[in-house]
Formats: C-alpha cells, structure tokens, sequence
C-alpha cells in the first residue's frame, strides 16, 4: 500500500513550556506573556504564577525593605514568604524547557537567563532601542528585536 498525498502536510507547531524573566517595572511583561499564551504556549508569569497568587514582592516581609541593611537583606532570604516565592519561581524554571528574557529587567531576570543557559534551556532575549547592550547576551541562543521575532522562533 502507498500513501499518496494531495497536499503538503504543514508541519507541526512544538508548544513551549516557557519561563518569561523580566521586572515587575516593566510595561511590556504582560503583553508578552499573554501572546504567548494566545500562541498556545504554557507561560510560567511571575507576576501570578498560580490562581489567588501574585507572586513574590519584598514588601511582604518588611514594607521598609528599601532601606534593608546588607544583613537584614540576607536575613529577610530566610523568611518563609521568600522561601516560598524562591521555590515557586525555582520550580517553574525547572519545569520550563525555554527562557524568554524581557528587556529591561534587572538583576534576577539575569541570574534566571543565565541559569537557564547553563542549564541548556533555549534562551531568548527580546530587546528594544534604548537598552544598554550586554556582550554576554550572545551566549543565548537568540536575540530579537521585536515580540513577532521571538514568536516565529518559538513556533519554528
């Protein structure tokens, strides 16, 4: 028996399971995280990671946290509250197979990114004019200029 075909199978989309690392400062994070999702993919969003949750904020622990001595900064890592908010982000980027870091972001979005490249996570970097640029970017297996970019890559 021979399969004959009439018309070119398009070929599959692989759904990601994606962690999007970012800042809670920036503007774009929620449309990215919602096209995503749209896209079909399972976005790990820090912001609400489960239903009734949303996420992890210093001012939990201590509404001055802004003036922290470097002690009670290293103290406040072993409240419960940040021991949990670790776990949940930890087991999310576990649980993740792809890493989308959305400019601008600070600090630990780039210990997540980086994290995942050692991990050998996909990575991607979505930038925009105005951010500084970052040589170690290039150790990411993308860099993209605009959320459309990013997508094909996904899709593809």
């Amino acid at each position: 028996m021979k399969l004959t075909l009439e018309a070119p199978i398009k070929p599959a989309i692989r759904y990601r399971k994606i962690y999007v690392a970012s800042s809670w400062r920036n503007p774009h994070q929620a449309a990215v995280v919602e096209a995503l999702q749209k896209a079909g993919h399972l976005v790990y969003d820090f912001k609400n990671p489960r239903p009734g949750n949303t996420g992890f904020s210093w001012s939990e622990i201590d509404p001055n946290w802004l003036n922290w001595t470097a002690d009670e900064y290293v103290a406040a890592l072993d409240h419960p509250i940040a021991k949990a908010g670790f776990a949940s982000d930890m087991n999310a980027m576990k649980w993740a197979d792809t890493f989308l870091l959305v400019l601008p972001c600070g600090r630990s979005a780039h210990l997540e990114l980086g994290w995942a490249a050692g991990a050998g996570k996909q990575t991607l970097v979505l930038t925009c004019d105005g951010q500084e640029p970052e040589l170690m970017a290039k150790m990411c297996d993308h860099i993209c200029t605009s959320l459309q970019q990013a997508m094909d890559i996904l899709a593809g």
